[in-house]
């Protein structure tokens, strides 16, 4: 990982280090203990925003680049892969992508997610149904038009409200 994060760029190696974080490859503590003990190496200061871009909870390349678009673009980094639950403790789903104090969920949906339109369809419906807004982007919009993906998250980011005091579940939602 410390190889790969020296010679890519910043981007795909914050995606290689997400998968293999994931993919328990990777041990997130023994690799800051190297950066740690070998401060002084050539390219530590890259590897070491690498990981502090990391995210072990994400689930594909192309989850990454839309959480690493919307930080570089200055928004919030969000959470990701976040339980969602409705008023009476229900579970909703989780979204790729999660602004707790703004109730806003992105879904980044990939090739897979043409066979899952139905369950797709219904997680939204009821996230929506709970007072969560959502967002949802495809390929196209990562990697064809960031722009106008920024600025509708953006937008959304800035008129979402947070849930009146009192009416959040134990898990903040």
């Amino acid at each position: 990982m410390v190889d790969l994060s020296r010679r890519l760029p910043l981007v795909e190696a914050v995606v290689a280090a997400d998968m293999a974080l994931h993919g328990r490859l990777l041990d997130l503590e023994q690799l800051r203990a190297y950066l740690r003990a070998n401060r002084d190496r050539k390219g530590v200061a890259h590897v070491r925003r690498v990981l502090d871009l990391a995210e072990p909870a994400a689930e594909s390349p192309m989850e990454t680049r839309l959480r690493l678009l919307l930080v570089f673009a200055g928004l919030p980094r969000p959470e990701a892969q976040v339980p969602l639950h409705d008023a009476h403790g229900h579970f909703l789903g989780r979204p790729d992508l999660y602004y707790r104090d703004r109730r806003l969920c992105i879904e980044y949906d990939g090739a897979t997610h043409r066979e899952s339109l139905v369950a797709d369809d219904r997680r939204q419906n009821a996230l929506v149904g709970a007072g969560f807004r959502l967002l949802r982007f495809t390929a196209a919009d990562v990697l064809r038009a960031p722009a106008p993906l920024v600025e509708r998250v953006r937008a959304a980011f800035t008129t979402s409200r947070a849930a009146p005091p009192g009416r959040r579940s134990a898990n903040g939602t």
